[in-house]
């Protein structure tokens, strides 16, 4: 088996566009795209709807998609793709049909109206310049007739192959032969093909009105979901653009959007980071303490304040204030390990990105969710589409936050984000991984700006996370540095898989000059001319 640990590569240089993916079809089809003229509206929604294909356990047309864009000259916008739950969810009728503590991810119920699709039209109507039918021309061939499997897909589809399995309607199509495909093997799913002539024809209608939002709704209601046709309908609209979130960290202002998704966690993050001296002198074991300590803090937080913007109005303003950041920082104990509290102690009991910089030099940072693993792991049958789990982030707790609520929006964690510098973009980045995606933007930015590392470097290097009460720890990290965390108190866990992948592309506006990196974690890659 490839091993995704050690392989590194310098990072990749142009001077016109690049796109860098999770996926070598997804950027070669990006890349065409840039090649003919298309803008990076085009080529993302190019990219994206091959790796909707050839990558189906991390996204898919049924998922949630986030973006942020950067015009040249202009400020950034974000763009909130993400669904919302059923008009009839609330938390009584949950309970009431059995669920207690938590919504399982394969439940009907984890299943909120997609929004990618509603988000991929919305910015191709905005600011992209080519027909989606020429869009998703490469994606419709792969659905169709077939793609080979690649390494990083091959070994997370068969980690999730007995998920999978459990239903029926997914199983046919993922599990072929009654496995998961090998490496090199060809797979294909033409009714993905058959969803993508009907959305370039008919833009978002395509996909949440007609026969398609019928069928979808009919099967969800048949596992004893609540989601109806409406609800469907209503989701055509459900991307909507908003103000961005920023937070100044390295000498640079760092974009992201804005709850529900799990920025802001990303941003207090940096903050709190900010307060020590990060620099090359600081010792590893102190490095990934501090990162952990950090995450902790903010995922804590994260948890129990950050939910749909309707219920955590002015949540950002104050944890990204000096005297929330001060009180947090002050917590850390470099001498061990702690428990995480909230700032004033009040009572509260798989995804891809890429991004695109084109010839006119704007940047687009997008990220495409189906939640865990094959998402519900729940395929309608007749439509093709394998749904999300993104509403088993969902709390069954009245009042919280983060409670389902009739046509609410769940706290997310995929996350783009934009690097400005002095007003404009300088660098689309993010990081894929689930609940790691906060924790990954803290640790590549501070490799970049506290260490001085390339895009490439700073994302190929060894990854810790804090979270659930263990720590973490690629094989990377040395004997050392393990031994000093176990002595602080860190509960380690070394992982046999990678934590997370991540694409970024720096623009040098002044040299002329574009520098890509795509993690050696997955099978990617970042391409430009």
């Amino acid at each position: 088996m490839f091993d995704f640990f050690s392989a590194r590569r310098p990072s990749t240089l142009a001077s016109d566009a690049m796109i860098a993916t999770s996926h070598p079809l997804s950027t070669a089809a990006g890349l065409e795209i840039l090649s003919a003229g298309g803008n990076a509206v085009d080529a993302a929604i190019c990219a994206v709807a091959v790796q909707c294909v050839v990558d189906p356990l991390m996204t898919g047309i049924g998922g949630d998609c986030f973006a942020l864009y950067a015009p040249k000259g202009g400020a950034v916008k974000a763009l909130n793709g993400s669904g919302r739950a059923a008009k009839a969810a609330t938390v009584e009728a949950l309970k009431a049909a059995g669920l207690t503590d938590e919504i399982p991810q394969t439940s009907p119920h984890a299943v909120t109206i997609p929004g990618a699709i509603s988000a991929w039209c919305r910015l191709h109507e905005d600011h992209g310049s080519m027909p989606l039918e020429r869009l998703f021309a490469r994606a419709i061939h792969y659905a169709e007739n077939g793609y080979v499997v690649t390494p990083r897909v091959a070994m997370d589809w068969a980690e999730h192959a007995a998920q999978v399995g459990a239903d029926e309607h997914a199983a046919k199509v993922f599990l072929p032969n009654g496995a998961a495909p090998k490496v090199g093997e060809m797979h294909a799913q033409p009714l993905i093909g058959a969803r993508l002539r009907e959305i370039a024809e008919k833009g978002a209608a395509g996909f949440y009105e007609g026969e398609t939002a019928a069928k979808m709704a009919a099967h969800l209601q048949s596992l004893g979901g609540l989601q109806t046709e409406e609800d469907f309908h209503a989701g055509k609209d459900a991307a909507i653009w908003v103000d961005p979130i920023s937070a100044e960290f390295g000498g640079h202002d760092i974009y992201e959007c804005p709850p529900n998704g799990q920025g802001l966690a990303a941003l207090l993050i940096l903050r709190i980071l900010s307060k020590f001296d990060m620099g090359p002198d600081l010792s590893e074991a102190d490095r990934i303490h501090i990162h952990a300590e950090a995450a902790k803090l903010a995922y804590h937080h994260r948890d129990a304040l950050i939910g749909d913007p309707a219920t955590c109005e002015g949540v950002v303003e104050t944890l990204l204030s000096d005297e929330v950041v001060d009180t947090l920082a002050a917590r850390i104990d470099m001498s061990k390990a702690g428990a995480p509290a909230l700032w004033d102690e009040p009572e509260h009991k798989d995804t891809i990105y890429l991004c695109v910089v084109d010839g006119d030099g704007n940047a687009l940072s997008f990220i495409n969710s189906i939640f865990h693993g094959f998402g519900s792991t729940r395929l309608d049958p007749e439509t093709g589409v394998l749904f999300h789990s993104r509403g088993a982030s969902f709390r069954l707790i009245e009042g919280h936050p983060n409670a389902i609520a009739p046509m609410k929006r769940p706290m997310h964690t995929i996350i783009p984000g934009m690097v400005c510098k002095d007003g404009e973009a300088v660098m689309p980045f993010g990081v894929m991984g689930g609940q790691y995606q906060a924790a990954g933007h803290g640790q590549f930015l501070s490799n970049m700006f506290d260490l001085g590392m390339d895009p490439q470097a700073a994302m190929d290097a060894p990854r810790s996370f804090g979270f659930g009460g263990e720590l973490q720890l690629e094989p990377g990290v040395s004997a050392e540095a393990r031994a000093e965390l176990e002595a602080r108190g860190h509960k380690l866990a070394i992982q046999t898989s990678p934590i997370g992948g991540s694409q970024a592309i720096m623009i040098d506006r002044k040299a002329g000059t574009l520098t890509g990196g795509s993690d050696t974690r997955k099978d990617g890659m970042a391409l430009g001319f």
